[in-house]
């Protein structure tokens, strides 16, 4: 298994073709542009399309266990070369990131119909899945950090896409203010505050690949992996875990982890085509990719006592704490793009807890299949969720719930799509993708035999559970209840609220309807990829898997195999989670604001979890509004006192004094002058003398 082969020139061909076909469909947009505008979307559509057939002709291979490795001549003065190296991971996420893109791509001709900046945006959109590709399928760490910073940029330029900043763009609601720290975000604002804070995680991450850089003297996957003296230099100077903890500093940044986590949020300012291909599908996933590329290297050093587990231990930490934060938020907030924004940092919290847990475990391939399996299913649902959002804001044109209701009848095929891929997102026992692969996680974590298992294991439980109610009571507001008082005024003049044109709807229903039809055989695809990836760690990495028997009744049934604590975890999590949230905003047998108001302690949890727990107003006081302050200071009380009033007001007095005092020198005497020239030369003689 993921053996080198010699490839076919096609074959190799297909794996450069990913991500160049993208950057190509960029460069020639604007050209296009000048012929006929309508045509520029045609050009993304079809080289989107190409990039993913491009992807799934290597599919194939990735499933019988096999890899290309292919270089060319990069920068010859150091022996640098470019690569790509397709194997079993980087083509199954190829392939993810590939028909996802697509799908989304076409999703957005109809979403961005009319823009007048719509060229501006398909060249963004192009440049990112090409960066993103280039992070998927590049063999080495510096070629992995140029499509790095490309996404970041394109990030950037999409989340401040709508840069006019009109308040239909913002996010948060106006006036509103969290320890008089504003909480309504323009376009421009949250493109910038996405790209200095993922830029603080991605710093981290280039002095960790240049300090590693320094031992290797080399950046390339195979060569840190055949060779690993580095490493062990680099354990005896004690630098190995401060480098590697560097690189997943990278790694939180660019998946919105704790504490970078807070950009991600204020990022729903962009459209939402950018929300479900950036915020959902591809970017934010950068990070877990860069642990599931890593993280068998970083395991392999440690089973052979060079790295200390304390690194893993990290990752799981910062994932599980991440899916409980976000998750709890989510909870009480308003506007449905930022519940879905809330809700991805928290699923790839569980994403990062099942790798970290994965290097803590003597079975690192469970926890590593399941994060893994996770990724590729919360893909597919949450994909599918931010589109279907992306409609109700294009018919109702309110991005708060409250501003819904009761558009179940109205928006059929959205209101069956959005069930579907939000039964995904809560785990909805047995017949969707999200179920396996939370229980996945749950089974690995339970049975990794760590000091953390069972801290860690109740925090996944438990946002499982708030999970499922969030989910709940975002439907509920949706789809459930009486029409809004907005509603009822778009009705009443003559806006008529229906489903979404096709070229909207398609595309999320598709992720959609495979979330249920994957979900159903998902027990057994979540044991065909343990299966492979077992082997793939067996024989890139040399991890090999201990076969433990396990007797397993037979009245089971197709349960067999399951871990009964993990299923009944799953389950219970489930029930809660729906249960409370039927109660609250579906069933609305209890008034979820009367009950808030109810009891103190309700009341002041809910304020401080609406409040963001305070982490953002607190890194606005820290690290923005206590510098400027610093600065003014500085400017007040040196610059102005110490350079202008010390040094240019005090210098010319000190000067016009001794101007005084030297004018007084001169009488016009000549017996004065002598005295004083015959004074100075004996000085003179007696130093000279001495």
């Amino acid at each position: 298994m993921a053996t080198e082969f010699i490839a076919t020139e096609g074959e190799a061909t297909y794996a450069w073709l990913i991500w160049i076909l993208p950057f190509i469909a960029a460069l020639i947009i604007p050209a296009v542009a000048k012929v006929s505008k309508l045509s520029t979307g045609r050009v993304a559509i079809g080289f989107a399309a190409m990039s993913a057939i491009s992807a799934a002709m290597l599919f194939p291979m990735a499933l019988e266990g096999h890899e290309i490795h292919s270089q060319v001549d990069w920068i010859s003065a150091i022996g640098l070369k470019a690569g790509v190296l397709a194997d079993p991971l980087s083509i199954i996420m190829a392939n993810v990131v590939g028909w996802i893109s697509f799908l989304i791509i076409c999703y957005s001709t109809g979403y961005m119909k009319g823009d007048k900046d719509i060229v501006r945006f398909w060249f963004w959109m192009m440049f990112f899945i090409g960066s993103m590709q280039l992070i998927v399928l590049s063999d080495n760490l510096l070629q992995l950090f140029f499509g790095w910073e490309g996404v970041g940029l394109a990030s950037y330029a999409l989340i401040a896409f709508w840069y006019r900043d009109k308040a239909k763009h913002h996010v948060g609601k106006e006036g509103r203010t969290v320890l008089g720290i504003m909480e309504y975000y323009s376009p421009t604002h949250s493109g910038m505050k996405a790209f200095i804070m993922t830029k603080v995680g991605d710093v981290m991450m280039l002095a960790g690949m240049f300090l590693i850089f320094a031992f290797a003297g080399t950046f390339g996957f195979k060569e840190l992996l055949a060779d690993t003296t580095w490493a062990v230099n680099m354990s005896a100077e004690g630098l190995l875990v401060p480098a590697v903890v560097l690189l997943f500093g990278g790694a939180i940044g660019k998946s919105a982890q704790f504490p970078l986590n807070e950009w991600l949020l204020e990022a729903m300012t962009g459209p939402t085509a950018v929300s479900a291909l950036i915020h959902a599908a591809t970017m934010v996933k950068a990070g877990v990719f860069l642990v599931a590329r890593l993280g068998p290297l970083f395991f392999a050093l440690g089973a052979a006592g060079i790295l200390a587990d304390q690194f893993f231990e990290i990752i799981a930490w910062v994932g599980a704490i991440t899916a409980l934060l976000l998750a709890t938020q989510a909870m009480v907030n308003p506007e449905i793009k930022k519940v879905l924004a809330y809700s991805t940092g928290s699923q790839i919290g569980y994403m990062m807890m099942a790798l970290g847990i994965a290097g803590l475990s003597e079975q690192f391939v469970d926890g590593y299949t399941a994060g893994f399996y996770h990724m590729i299913s919360h893909a597919m649902f949450k994909a599918s969720l931010f589109m279907a959002a992306g409609s109700l804001l294009h018919v109702v044109g309110s991005r708060f719930m409250t501003d819904m209701g009761g558009l179940r009848k109205k928006m059929r095929k959205t209101y069956a799509f959005m069930w579907a891929a939000g039964l995904g997102l809560m785990g909805a026992p047995f017949i969707t993708t999200g179920f396996w692969s939370k229980d996945a996680i749950f089974a690995a974590v339970y049975e990794s035999g760590n000091e953390w298992a069972l801290p860690i294991f109740i925090i996944a439980v438990l946002t499982a559970a708030i999970t499922a109610f969030y989910t709940t009571r975002m439907m509920g507001l949706v789809f459930f209840g009486k029409e809004s008082k907005h509603i009822e005024k778009m009705e009443s003049e003559g806006h008529h609220i229906h489903d979404a044109p096709r070229s909207m709807w398609i595309p999320y229903g598709i992720l959609a309807v495979l979330t249920i039809g994957i979900g159903v055989i998902g027990f057994s695809a979540e044991g065909g990829i343990h299966e492979l990836f077992t082997e793939y760690l067996d024989e890139s990495f040399g991890i090999q898997t201990p076969h433990i028997d396990v007797e397993i009744s037979g009245s089971l049934g197709f349960l067999s195999g399951l871990n009964p604590i993990a299923v009944g975890a799953s389950l219970v999590a489930f029930a809660v989670g729906f249960g409370l949230g039927y109660i609250f905003y579906i069933g609305r047998w209890v008034d979820p604001v009367k009950f808030i108001n109810s009891n103190i302690f309700f009341y002041a949890l809910h304020k401080v979890i609406l409040n963001r727990w305070y982490l953002n107003a607190m890194i606005y006081w820290g690290f923005v509004i206590a510098p400027l302050w610093a600065a003014r200071a500085i400017w007040r009380y040196f610059e102005k006192t110490a350079i202008d009033t010390g040094m240019n007001t005090g210098l010319e007095r000190s000067v016009r004094f001794g101007a005084k005092v030297v004018q007084g020198t001169q009488t016009g005497v000549a017996q004065s002058y002598l005295f004083v020239f015959g004074a100075g030369l004996l000085f003179v003689v007696l130093i000279l003398l001495i």
